[in-house]
């Protein structure tokens, strides 16, 4: 699932931007949801949730511990 998002986490990308965690949000979602754009009467639902993964994915990337190297850069 979702083979196309790319890693987001160092060394892979050193230091992804707002946008690239939020591509990626959008994209999971789209998959997750079916469509790629929602109808107006699912707009606010579908934003929301990209919303909370793209701040999962901020809180995940800021918490792990890269092998060798410490936190990730955002942690820092």
């Amino acid at each position: 699932m979702c083979r196309s998002i790319k890693t987001l986490r160092p060394p892979v990308t050193e230091a992804p931007t707002g946008d690239d965690i939020r591509a990626a949000a959008l994209q999971y979602v789209r998959k997750v949801s079916g469509f790629h754009a929602p109808a107006a009467h699912n707009q606010a639902v579908f934003d929301e949730a990209v919303d909370a993964v793209a701040g999962a994915t901020e809180r995940l990337l800021e918490g792990l511990v890269v092998r060798g190297g410490g936190r990730s850069p955002q942690g820092r």
